[in-house]
């Protein structure tokens, strides 16, 4: 691109005009990765295959190849653009939007980081909670005029930075030891986990974190427990051109004596059909199925409590089979669903919706929201108190009969959690959580750090992969992974308590963790 290899120069001689046609397509590819590199995808190699790029390193992809198109006029939509990256990437990110904004054209961001809510021209705030509490604008304008919006809970944590008191560490009860880590960019690595605490693996994108927490120490935990669980991400790719990745190295050297049980909470769906829902996949179902088969209606007729569930033939809609819907084939268009008209999408015979609990059906309880239900069975403490932990979570919106293929992987991830909260907690239970906070409202990450405490406080022990620095500063333990990604990262920059990292020079999470810290 600068005209200085040494083959250019013997060209130059006796073709001067192919000597500039180079340079050109040498510019043009140089700024191409510029603009790659800008968005931290620079550990990514030019032959990976996009389905097995995750969503975030997709929508930066296609964010780079805008850049570089020159376009003007043009409206882009982003949805949560930051979610999943480090506060060193999300810098970058705002760079190329900044860009792409100088050359004449409209951003619309849909967005949960403070960071990048503050960067913005104009706010259009959504609430003032969630499902049917929400669906309002609050406010819409320039930022500075969302400060005297009562009713928005945004307002308070890009206005208020109200004193937040970081926790004192707790002290681990043992470590649990991993020796000569070999995948992917981890070479030989040795690296010990606090038991019986907190610990955030923090680092910036593709440095490694994941590889380490969400697929070494999980395979090599469920081997020493005797457990198979798959590791590997789900991708789009075609089955007979993936290429699995393998662990080649690496053992526990102590420590797993106080691990008795191992959960994995993940954002994969809870269930691949509209039969699985919130209330099957906590259990919650089956105690309000019992409640229904206890009235004196139910006995009378002598209904157990599999008559009141849609999975079985005898409660169910015969037409939908329990389904809700029908599916109407047309002629040169896709197939479409319509409510059932027999039952009118309530899953359930006629027979089976006489029968009533505090004169509601089963399928008006299924159409509940989990605060609604939480007060309607508020006399069964079994059912009122499944309710208020998955409400704990935040996910107090959201109906009881909703679809699991309607949930979002954050909303799957926290009913995963609200799900193992409900049981009886005996300790010595290890908790694996990838990236949690991704796509949650800082209101939110709050509930959903106070519920991880409660686990460590029952004597279990949290492992996070995490950005968000307000869940890093008050964790017991850190472990940054770097200090870049790809060939950059795989080692651990420095390892110890939030108020040690922040002094740390070479780690890129401690310039945004001491900024946390200075807030709080």
């Amino acid at each position: 691109a600068t005209g200085e290899a040494p083959a250019l120069k013997k060209m130059a001689a006796g073709h001067p005009e192919k000597v500039v046609v180079a340079q050109r397509i040498a510019e043009d590819f140089l700024g191409r990765l510029q603009v790659m590199l800008d968005l931290g995808l620079g550990y990514l190699t030019l032959e990976r295959s996009t389905p097995t790029l995750s969503p975030g390193e997709l929508q930066r992809l296609r964010l780079a190849t805008q850049v570089r198109s020159n376009l003007f006029g043009v409206v882009y939509v982003l949805d949560e653009p930051s979610a999943g990256l480090h506060p060193a990437d999300t810098e970058a990110l705002l760079r190329v939007l900044d860009k792409l904004k100088a050359s004449g054209n409209s951003l619309f961001v849909v967005e949960h980081e403070i960071d990048v809510i503050r960067h913005a021209d104009w706010i259009v705030d959504v609430g003032p909670a969630a499902g049917e509490k929400g669906g309002h604008i609050l406010y819409s304008g320039l930022p500075a005029g969302l400060k005297n919006v009562k009713d928005s809970v945004t307002r308070r944590y890009i206005y208020e930075d109200s004193v937040k008191v970081v926790p004192t560490p707790r002290t681990p009860k043992d470590w649990l030891k991993l020796e000569g880590v070999t995948r992917n960019n981890l070479a030989g690595l040795s690296a010990a986990f606090p038991l019986g605490v907190m610990t955030s693996v923090t680092g910036v994108s593709g440095s490694g974190k994941s590889t380490l927490v969400s697929q070494v120490l999980v395979e090599l935990v469920a081997e020493q427990l005797g457990l198979k669980v798959a590791t590997s991400a789900e991708t789009e790719a075609d089955p007979l051109e993936q290429v699995e990745v393998l662990t080649l190295g690496g053992q526990i050297t102590a420590g797993m004596k106080h691990i008795k049980r191992l959960v994995v909470v993940d954002q994969k769906p809870i269930g691949r059909t509209p039969r699985s829902n919130l209330a099957t996949y906590t259990g919650l179902f089956d105690h309000v199925r019992k409640l229904f088969a206890s009235t004196k209606a139910a006995k009378a007729k002598k209904y157990d409590a599999g008559r009141f569930s849609f999975n079985v033939a005898k409660g169910r809609c015969p037409h939908c089979e329990g389904e809700g819907f029908v599916m109407v084939e047309l002629l040169f268009l896709p197939s479409v669903y319509t409510p059932c008209p027999t039952c009118g999408g309530t899953r359930y015979n006629t027979k089976t919706l006489e029968i009533t609990y505090k004169d509601k059906n089963i399928a008006e309880v299924l159409g509940m929201t989990v605060d609604e239900a939480a007060n309607f069975f508020d006399e069964d403490p079994a059912v009122s108190r499944a309710l208020e932990v998955v409400s704990e979570v935040g996910l107090g919106y959201l109906r009881l009969g909703q679809p699991a293929t309607e949930l979002s992987g954050g909303e799957a991830q926290r009913i995963k959690l609200a799900t193992e909260l409900q049981r009886a907690q005996h300790g010595q239970t290890l908790y694996i959580l990838d990236e949690p906070t991704t796509g949650l409202h800082p209101s939110d990450v709050e509930r959903l750090m106070l519920q991880l405490n409660r686990l460590v406080d029952a004597g279990n022990t949290v492992i996070l992969v995490e950005h968000d620095m307000r869940v890093i500063a008050a964790s017991d333990w850190v472990i940054d992974i770097g200090p870049g990604a790809g060939e950059d990262g795989g080692k651990i920059v420095v390892a110890g308590t939030p108020a040690e990292i922040i002094k740390n020079k070479v780690s890129r999470t401690a310039p945004y963790l001491k900024q946390t810290f200075v807030n709080a």
